[in-house]
């Protein structure tokens, strides 16, 4: 009896292996765990490169866009440098001008004046300076500066520039210069 129950032992240890359990049953196929496990590495790899290759796509662009505008920034800045410069020599030849013009109230008929101003004018008209038209016109506080006023007559309704004391000018949009006018009131 002893034997018995040492045999059932046995069949009942032998029938559960822990070799059985670890190993996967055969059923005719090469063993595709190592394939597995390769395919989800190399799925693992290229999902790693194609993130790293959106990062870095990210980071060329972002680059790309800064350097557009540094040198949009930078050629903005550079016209503005110029412009600067320019309308501080303009400011320079204004009292030129205002002599000119005074010059011909005072002798309206010597050409030499005459085509001095004319030249001067072009010569303005071409780097873009423009003076302001102000007889006639209603005061503009952006382009007119009123130092006096005068009363309004039929020939001037109020608030409009009677006389002309100093030309003003402009280079471009900016005023270099407000005119000095007399308005009627």
């Amino acid at each position: 009896m002893e034997n018995d129950k040492d045999i059932k032992k046995e069949v009942d240890v032998e029938s559960v292996s822990l070799n059985d359990a670890e190993k996967p049953e055969k059923s005719g196929t090469p063993d595709n765990t190592n394939e597995t496990a390769t395919e989800n590495e190399t799925d693992k790899l290229v999902a790693d490169l194609q993130t790293q290759v959106a990062d870095m796509t990210d980071k060329y662009m972002r680059v790309a866009a800064e350097l557009e505008n540094t040198r949009r920034r930078s050629v903005r800045d550079a016209e503005s440098a110029a412009r600067t410069v320019g309308m501080g020599i303009a400011k320079k030849f204004l009292p030129v001008m205002d002599a000119l013009d005074a010059a011909l109230k005072q002798t309206p008929e010597d050409e030499g004046i005459k085509s001095l101003a004319m030249a001067l004018n072009s010569a303005f008209a071409q780097i873009g300076i423009v003076k302001i038209e102000s007889l006639g016109q209603p005061l503009n506080p952006q382009f007119h500066s009123a130092i006096s006023t005068a009363p309004a007559d039929d020939e001037h309704a109020p608030n409009t520039i009677f006389a002309e004391m100093q030309s003003g000018y402009m280079y471009g949009d900016t005023v270099l210069r407000p005119a000095m006018v007399v308005v009627c009131k």
